[in-house]
This record gives C-alpha cells, structure tokens and sequence, in this order.
C-alpha cells in the first residue's frame, strides 16, 4: 500500500485590495463631503477615474494625518464629537492599496455615492437672513476683515436651536464671526461706509450669551440639545465678520444665515470663557516664543466645547486645567497647528472640573525661516493683531456651571478679566495707527464697561477730533460723562448725536434716562416716547418710560410699561425689581398683586449683584405684602447687623426702620405710589 504524503497547510491568500470594495467606503465617508463640485476642497474625490491619478498623494496625506483635517491628539481630552480622524487599520488599508496598485475592482463592490443636499446641510431653516447686496472683494493684496450688519425680521423673540452658515463665495472666505447688535451701532457703521459693511477690525456686538457662533471650512454645528437654545430678540441686527483670502480676480460675496427655532425656552444656560494674550510680540527667528494664561474656577463647571485660536506662526496649542487634588485634566492640544484647520471640538462626554480648578492655555510659536507656515520670508517682528499678517493665541472654552446662580458668581468673576485684555488689544492695534477715530472709539467703549471713564473720554475727544461727525464717539462721550454724574455735559452730547443721527434710538434713550434723574419728567417722557416710536418694543426705553410714569404719579401707567418692557426681555433686572415694587409696596389696592411680587422679585435675585440692596429690599417687601414676615425679616436682618457695603451703609437706617416694621407684621407701603388726586 503505496503512502500518502501530507503537506502542511498553506493560508489562504489575503485577497487583493480595490477601490470598490475596501477604498471607496472610507474616502466616502471622510473625504467627498468636502471634495467635490462647489465645495471647499480644491478637486473632486468621488470617482476612480477622479481618485486615481492621486492614489500616491493620498496614502501619503493621510499617513502624515494632514487628511482628513482633524487636528487634536487623541490622549490629551475626552473624545470629541464628529472626530475625522482615520484608524491606524484605515491608513494601513489605503496604503496596501497604492502598493498593490490601486486597482478598480468590481463595479458591483461599490457603494452608493454619498447624497449631499444642494440646499442647507441642516434642513429647512425656520428663517434665512443674507445681505441685500454682495460685496465686491478686490483682486490681489492682503487678508480684509470685513464686517457686516444684517437685520432680524421676527415680531417676537425666538428661541435659536441652530444656525447655519454659507460663506456665499468658499473661494474667499476663510472663516466667520456672528454677534448680536441690539444697539444699532454696527447698522449705523455699515450705512456710514460706502460700500457693504465696515473695517472689520471694529468689535461690533457679542456673541449669545454662552455661545460662539463662527465657520470654518467643513465646520458644521448640530443643533443644540433640548433646554440649551439661546434667545434671539426683536430688533436685533447679526453682525457677520468676514476673514477674507483676495485671489486674482475680484469676487463677489454674498453669505446668508439659516436660523432654526424651537418653542422650548432654554433652561439650562452656558457661559463662554476665553483665555489668551493680547500682548504678544515675537522677535523674528524666534523659533519657541510662548505665551500662557489660566483661570481659577470659582464654582463646579463642565466643559461642553473648546475652540483654539491663533495664526500662521503658532506650532503647538495645549489646553489643561490643573485640580485641587493636584491631577491634570488635559482638554486639547494640537502639536502641528494649522492656521487652515480651525474648528470648535465638542465633547461626546462634558468634562466635569470641580471649583478650583485652574484652567491653563499655553501656545507656542515659530517665527524663524524653518516654520514651512512662516508667511515671512524673511521672518519680521510680529505682534498681536487681529490680521491674519499678526499673531493671536486664544482658547475659547464654552462651559455649563451646575446652578444659575454659580452662572452668575462665574461671569461676575471672569468678565473683568476678559475686558481687560480686550483694552490690552485694541491699545496694541492703536500704538500702530494712533490716528484712527474708529480705534479711539472701541477702546474708549471697552474702558466704559470696565469704569474707566476718564480715560475712555480721553479717547472719545480724540476720535471727535478727528472725525467731528462720529455719532457714535458723541454718544459714548454721552455715556462717559452720565457714569461720573457730568448730566449737562451728557445732554450736550447726546444732543449732538440726535443732531447728526436722529434715528439714534439709544442717544434717545439714554437722554430720557438723563432727563428723568434731572425731575424733567415731561421732556423725559417726550424723548422716550420718541425712541419707541423709532423702535417699538425696546426693553430700555419702556423702562426708563416707566419710571418716569411712576415719578409723576402715574402709578397704573407705569405698571404697563414695565410689563412692556419684560415682555421683550423677561430677565431685565430693573424692569423686575421696579415693577415688583410697586405690586408688594402701592397704596393703591387695585394696583398691589402681592404673588406676582413675590415672584418679579425672585426672579431679579439671582441677577442682581451681591449685596444689591435694592433688590433685597424689594424681595422683602414682597413677602411681607404676602403675610411672610418672617422671611421678610430674614432677608434683611444681616444687611442690617453687618453692612457688607457703602450703599448698604447708606441705607442701613431705612432698612433698619422696614425690619421693626415687618417684625410688628405691617407691610410697607411706598407713599410715592399713592394714587395722585
């Protein structure tokens, strides 16, 4: 019997890679959303007639991760929503690919191509708003930042769940700001200047509370979860401004906005942190200049989204925070920065940071001839700005804090902070062009917020002198003078404005408030009326109205205008406290509603500053027209013992006087509210 010999077994040989089968469905899926007709990317992958000729250069950009553009390193943060970012098994696939000799396969092996709408990649929006006239960008030169002002047409507020944007021109629009203008002051800059828009290096409006609403190249926001909307209100204008790459021909641009509403008022609200360095000056050939900044949390937050920010010349982007424990938490960090490849990375899980937390940002830049980015050839000196030619170093943190009232105490610390480096900025722009009226008058605005009115008047007469028509420049003079009690001084300018623009709705307004303070109450009511008659619903105007109402008598008058007023901006502190006053303290039983009393005025609490005396004593009086004096006497029982500040020194006796009142159970009554004869 003859044997058998019996080999060993051989492994079946691992089939060949193709297109259709095995390349086609990754390069679907991260590459044609972008590369094909009319979008972004400069050729189109959606054939294999198209993929072909550039299978060499595409194995390669996506072995060196320059594709997809998908910049954090995995590691350093929690994963991030929509990640680009192919597997090392992806890469090792299309690389096969190439060596085996990128071949086509069978046509059955295809996947569909994928379906992209010609229309919004969000669906239908709820409203489209877009500039009513393109602006012609022209051929060749340095970067423009341009701004925009757009108007809302809604009658009431909305509530936004989404926003979409289209750059109306991708060939030369490299990335968008979007702000909110309830003043009119970016509407009154776009009309000054001849063509569309204005010098977009003006900060005009702010971004929704807790939001950061910008475009990138592939950028696409989602919707925003339930209870996270932000609030879009009556009379507001978007302010669009546009970073813009001139090619070699002029261009016409033309972006529109798709809105997307929901009916569901936000309950939960996040609050925008931003660190960085407006002082930074880089010696050329400086291969590792580096700037840092941090913030020490107040309160328990979680990070929902982060959005790094710099130019050409920065290399390494790191993002921490450092706990009390003494762990560090990494949020973000890119090693090869690309100033072509920004975006806003949100986080699949928020990451939770405890109070005390110190939240850390550290940029490094390269502006020696071996940075390949370098636009220098050679590198010069190069300092903060907000041209693409300048540097910047910002981290954009949008953060939820676990309770309103940790919102409030975290914004109160943080803002300061931000304003101050924001002055820092724009006095660095101004050192270079000292003579700009426009510049004078976005310094002179940030030192107003930050209480600095000498020097902001500084700056304001400045700008007036060189440009003696700026209403804007009148205006703030208006508003400078007002805050350190110069009332002639203001009317004087704010007079000047009206003469100049009488559509001027917020010169109007703040001359009423003036005129009011003054006891010129029917000059006062004439110029407010007059401003609503200009802008109907504005929250401001109704208020100031109000008081002035009330101030001659007219208590029933007055109740209607600060409901007006809350109807347009339901959280509008001195709408709230006045009008809960007069419902707790009337002498007038038609007009007190001591409920609703207790609740205006647990509403404003939260918002008011700590201490805020005024507001605490209307939340007393509130529960002490409701029969609670026990709480009544609680809340201003401390006030009363230890006075925490000067106002609350001022007004100890009166509130010493409502205590004994409340603790013998009487409800105050204001006898300026009594019914006028």
């Amino acid at each position: 019997m003859a044997g058998v010999a019996i080999g060993s077994p051989c492994a079946a040989a691992e089939p060949r890679v193709t297109f259709t089968r095995d390349v086609a469905p990754l390069l679907f899926e991260h590459c044609t959303s972008c590369h094909r007709p009319g979008d972004i990317a400069p050729f189109s992958l959606r054939t294999y007639q198209e993929i072909r000729p550039r299978a060499a250069a595409i194995a390669k950009a996506l072995r060196e991760r320059r594709m997809p553009p998908w910049k954090p390193e995995p590691g350093y943060g929690g994963e991030f929503a929509g990640a680009r970012r192919l597997t090392e098994p992806q890469i090792d696939l299309v690389q096969r690919w190439v060596e085996e000799g990128a071949i086509e396969g069978s046509p059955g092996d295809l996947p569909p191509l994928p379906s992209f709408p010609d229309g919004w990649r969000l669906g239908k929006p709820d409203l489209i708003v877009a500039l009513d006239e393109p602006y012609l960008l022209g051929a060749g030169g340095a970067d423009v930042l341009r701004s925009f002002s757009i108007p809302v047409a809604i009658a009431s507020a909305r509530y936004v769940s989404g926003v979409e944007f289209r750059p109306g021109n991708q060939r030369v629009v490299h990335h968008a700001n979007i702000r909110l203008d309830r003043s009119g002051g970016a509407r009154r800059l776009d009309a000054a200047d001849s063509a569309p828009g204005f010098e977009g290096r003006l900060t005009a409006g702010e971004f929704p509370d807790g939001y950061f609403l910008g475009w990138t190249p592939g950028q696409l926001p989602p919707r925003l979860p339930e209870g996270m909307a932000w609030r879009l209100d009556p009379g507001t204008d978007l302010v669009v401004q546009l970073h813009l790459h001139p090619v070699d021909t002029p261009q016409s641009v033309q972006p529109s906005i798709g809105l997307f509403f929901t009916d569901t008022p936000p309950t939960r609200q996040p609050l925008m942190l931003r660190l960085g360095r407006q002082n930074i000056d880089i010696a050329p050939g400086d291969p590792s200049y580096a700037v840092e900044d941090s913030y020490r949390l107040p309160v328990d937050a979680s990070v929902y989204a982060v959005q790094p920010h710099a130019h050409f010349r920065a290399r390494e982007i790191n993002g921490f925070a450092d706990l009390p424990d003494g762990s560090r938490r990494w949020l973000i960090r890119i090693k090869d920065w690309d100033f072509n490849w920004q975006d806003v990375y949100r986080y699949v899980t928020p990451v939770a940071l405890p109070r005390g937390s110190t939240i850390t940002m550290r940029y490094t830049y390269d502006n020696s001839s071996a940075n390949r980015a370098n636009p220098d050839r050679p590198p010069r000196r190069v300092r903060w700005g907000q041209n693409s030619s300048d540097e910047m170093g910002d981290l954009w943190l949008q953060v939820l804090p676990r309770t309103p009232e940790d919102r409030k105490r975290l914004a109160l610390d943080f803002r300061p902070k931000v304003l101050s480096e924001d002055a820092a900025g724009y006095e660095t722009i101004l050192a270079g062009d000292p003579d700009n009226p426009r510049l004078h008058e976005a310094v002179a605005s940030l030192d107003l917020t930050l209480g600095r009115a000498g020097r902001a008047i500084e700056h304001l007469h400045h700008a007036i002198r060189s440009d003696p028509r700026s209403v804007e420049a009148h205006y703030n003079l208006g508003l400078a003078f007002s805050s350190i009690g110069q009332f002639e001084a203001a009317l004087v300018e704010y007079e000047r404005a009206l003469a100049l623009d009488p559509e001027h709705v917020a010169a109007r307004i703040n001359r009423g408030a003036v005129l009011r303070s003054q006891g010129r109450l029917d000059e006062a009511i004439g110029e407010l009326t007059a401003a609503l008659s200009r802008q109907p619903g504005n929250a401001l105007a109704h208020t100031n109205l109000g008081g002035a109402l009330a101030a001659q008598g007219r208590v029933a008058a007055a109740v209607l205008e600060y409901r007006r007023a809350l109807e347009a901006r339901p959280e509008l502190l001195d709408a709230l406290t006045s009008l809960a006053w007069m419902l707790a303290t009337s002498p007038d039983a038609r007009i007190r509603q001591p409920d609703e009393a207790v609740r205006l005025a647990t509403r404003a609490a939260p918002l008011a500053r700590d201490g805020d005396v005024r507001v605490l004593d209307t939340l007393a009086a509130a529960y002490a027209a409701n029969g609670d004096f026990a709480h009544a006497v609680a809340i201003l029982e401390p006030f009363v013992n230890e006075p925490l500040n000067q106002q609350v020194s001022r007004d100890a006796g009166l509130l010493r006087e409502r205590v004994a009142l409340y603790r013998r159970r009487v409800a105050y009554r204001d006898p300026a509210l009594a019914p006028q004869p």
